[in-house]
């Protein structure tokens, strides 16, 4: 197995919006599992991508190739259907696609006839470059809006794929951890917020849209906003000495308490709960048999 890991490394893994199915890529395809049984539902062998990005458990994908082929070139987005194994349409960039991120947001339209109710889905299709975030229609591609954004090298992003709150964050600065809060099916800017002294390394959503979680480059410090006022819920200290931070994520449940996990170059993973009283601020060593949970063991998966 560890020969097989090294010989044929992950390029990327991602989760659908609900997290009921994960993506993993290689250099010799991708693969899609069910999360609740490690189920294999999809695989395709035909090189390398950089990113594949699910629309729930559906048959689109987003697929982004590493470049390795001239047809799977990194400045390529591909929407992809499973069923047919075929593409849907492609759409070109100038520069490399550093994260793609997709949603729909499901309307009632009520209508006064035999069928009284029509669902209808307003899809967003978000494509985040080095200085430029794109905005889409993904049912007609239409470009809905252009974010111009600080030099985001690291393609960092969140999204919130609630129907009520769907908030995309990116970086707001390249000399403090500032973030910009920017309400994707109303096109407008939301807030921002000014979250850490140092730059951002990582950004992430709650699923319901309520919180946003930030760390900065120092690693020490993990902040939670509450995106409805841009204020400040709870600040946690992941450690004492500096640490790259490679992932922040929210549990996805839709009601508090929230748990928050944060991976690190430590080779740890601590898990906060947003469960206790909005009054206690701050979260130290002290009481972390109440918010916080560390395992120092590094865990491996296969996937051949």
């Amino acid at each position: 197995m560890a020969n097989q890991s090294s010989s044929c490394p992950i390029l990327c893994a991602s989760f659908n919006q609900d997290n009921s199915g994960f993506a993993i890529s290689t250099k010799d395809g991708f693969k899609i599992f069910d999360s609740n049984t490690g189920r294999l539902c999809y695989e395709r062998s035909f090189g390398a991508f950089i990113i594949v990005e699910m629309l729930y458990s559906s048959s689109l994908l987003a697929i982004v190739g590493a470049g390795e082929q001239p047809s799977l070139s990194p400045r390529r987005l591909c929407l992809f259907n499973t069923a047919t194994g075929a593409p849907l349409r492609e759409l070109p960039f100038l520069t490399s696609i550093l994260a793609v991120r997709l949603n729909r947001k499901r309307h009632l339209i009520e209508r006064r006839t035999v069928i009284p109710l029509l669902s209808t889905f307003h899809r967003r299709l978000l494509v985040v470059l080095q200085e430029n975030t794109y905005i889409y229609d993904s049912n007609s591609l239409a470009m809905l809006d252009t974010i111009d954004t600080v030099p985001n090298l690291k393609g960092l992003c969140a999204f919130s794929p609630s129907l009520d709150g769907c908030f995309l964050a990116l970086p707001a600065s390249t000399t403090k951890g500032a973030v910009l809060v920017y309400n994707v099916m109303e096109l407008q800017s939301h807030c921002e917020i000014d979250a850490h002294r140092s730059p951002l390394a990582a950004i992430a959503l709650s699923s319901n849209g309520t919180y946003i979680a930030t760390a900065s480059e120092q690693g020490t410090i993990i902040r939670v906003h509450l995106v409805s006022e841009a204020t400040k819920s709870y600040s946690f200290r992941r450690g004492t000495y500096p640490s790259t931070i490679f992932s922040l994520s929210f549990a996805p449940s839709l009601q508090l308490p929230d748990i928050l996990a944060a991976t690190s170059s430590s080779g740890s993973v601590h898990i906060f709960s947003l469960g206790f009283d909005t009054n206690q601020r701050s979260c130290s060593p002290s009481c972390a048999s109440q918010c916080c949970f560390c395992r120092s063991q590094k865990m491996k998966y296969d996937f051949d």
